[in-house]
C-alpha cells in the first residue's frame, strides 16, 4: 500500500471527539458521511474529498474502514486504541499514512531530515532485514510480501532518502535511526 498524505485519518475515543474532528473537516471542505461503506463504485474516491466516520467495535467495520482509507477516503473512527481491534485499526491505517490519535489537529512535524518517521512499517521492516544481511528476496519472504512489492517499497525508500542504490538507502536508514531524537 502506498502512503496517501491527503486523506485525514483520525482515531478518537469518544463521539464528542469525533464530532469535533468532523466539524473541523467539514469547515475545510470535506464531505462527511456516517458509516464506512463506500457508495461510489469507482476505486479511487480521493477526488470526492469524502470522510467516513463512525464507531468501530468489530472486525467487519475495521475492514470496511481500512478499505475505504485505501481507496482514498478520510476516516474518523471512534474506537478504544487499547483494545485488539483498536490496535489493529491503528496499525492498518498507519500503513497508509499518518494517523491522528485524539481530536487534535495536525501531527507534530517530524524533525527536519527525519526520514525514518516517514517510512511505512513495511519499509522499516525490509530495511531492518537488509541491514541484518538478508537479500531483498529473503526479506520479502520473511515479511510475507511479494518480491515486486518489496522492490517497490525499497525504491520508495531510496527516493525518500535521495539515494540511488539500496545499499545507500540502508546506510542512510541506519544513520538516521541511530541519531538521537
Amino acid at each position: 500500500m502506498t502512503r496517501q498524505p491527503d486523506a485525514p485519518r483520525h482515531v478518537v475515543s469518544s463521539g464528542a471527539d469525533a464530532d469535533t474532528v468532523v466539524r473541523r473537516l467539514t469547515r475545510d471542505g470535506w464531505t462527511v458521511r456516517e458509516g464506512f461503506a463506500l457508495p461510489d463504485p469507482s476505486w479511487d474516491v480521493t477526488p470526492a474529498r469524502l470522510v467516513l466516520h463512525g464507531r468501530i467495535t468489530d472486525l467487519e467495520n475495521l475492514q470496511l474502514a481500512v478499505l475505504a482509507a485505501a481507496r482514498g477516503a478520510g476516516i474518523v473512527a471512534v474506537c478504544d486504541s487499547e483494545t485488539p481491534v483498536g490496535r489493529a485499526l491503528i496499525d492498518d491505517l498507519s500503513r497508509l499514512g499518518t494517523v491522528q490519535l485524539g481530536p487534535g489537529g495536525q501531527p507534530a512535524p517530524a524533525e527536519p531530515g527525519d526520514m525514518v518517521a516517514d517510512l511505512v512499517p513495511e519499509q522499516r521492516a525490509l530495511l531492518d532485514r537488509l541491514a541484518a544481511g538478508d537479500t531483498i528476496a529473503a526479506a520479502a519472504a520473511a515479511e510475507f510480501l511479494s518480491l515486486r512489492t518489496a522492490n517497490r517499497r525499497i525504491a520508495e525508500a531510496r527516493a525518500m532518502f535521495g539515494v540511488r542504490t539500496t545499499r545507500e538507502a540502508v546506510l542512510a536508514y541506519l544513520r538516521q535511526r541511530r541519531t538521537p531524537g
